[in-house]
């Protein structure tokens, strides 16, 4: 089946680099099909970083990535919310993707995938799924923090999706030393998703809830 051009898609990122982790080969694949992109980040996750850097480093690094992807700046966003402190904050996200989905309303929704164990990944999964329970959802796929995940959906993507994908990431260069940033794993990432359905390179998808009109 063809990707068609579903309209508005919005990406919700728990941190400024799990949306072109997830899906950036997708993301240009999208956009290159007419669909406008909304990404919205909950963390720009300063506390993480060594104090001599910037506060804001990390969304100057997300608006360089995602321009290369090709999302227009006013369509990306993020929200206030420190590093691993989501739990404490669920309602309040709960309300702020309420107010998302009445905003955007988006026909398409990719979050992290439910079996995603880091603890703010999974309030945006189930506060997501809660929020767009009648919309379209796909959960994308951040293996490091996946014990298993159900492959149930495929974007077939060509070489240049995953190269953009590869030079948005490097964006980031306040997380260089991260192992899951290196071009090699994410090629080769693309490839096995790729092999499993017979074309060069993929991305997989947790298909958490599809609805047809």
């Amino acid at each position: 089946m063809k990707l068609n051009k579903f309209g508005k898609v919005l990406i919700l990122a728990p941190h400024t680099d799990d949306g072109e982790l997830g899906l950036g080969g997708s993301i240009n694949h999208l956009i290159e099909k007419g669909n406008d992109i909304y990404c919205h980040a909950f963390s720009n996750a300063s506390k993480s970083l060594p104090k001599n850097l910037p506060k804001n480093i990390l969304e100057v690094e997300f608006n360089n990535a995602m321009k290369i992807l090709g999302v227009p700046k006013e369509n990306l966003t993020i929200h206030p919310y420190e590093l691993r402190t989501f739990t404490y904050h669920r309602q309040e996200i709960l309300d702020r993707l309420i107010k998302i989905r009445d905003e955007i309303k988006p026909d398409l929704i990719f979050l992290p995938s439910s079996t995603d164990f880091h603890q703010d990944h999974q309030v945006i999964a189930q506060e997501g799924l809660r929020a767009f329970k009648k919309s379209c959802i796909l959960g994308y796929e951040l293996p490091w923090n996946n014990i298993t995940f159900p492959t149930h959906c495929f974007i077939v993507l060509k070489e240049k999706h995953i190269e953009k994908k590869i030079e948005a990431l490097s964006c980031y260069n306040t997380q260089k030393y991260r192992t899951y940033l290196n071009p090699e794993f994410i090629r080769s990432l693309a490839i096995t998703r790729g092999t499993q359905i017979q074309v060069n390179f993929a991305e997989a998808f947790e298909m958490s809830r599809w609805v047809w009109d």
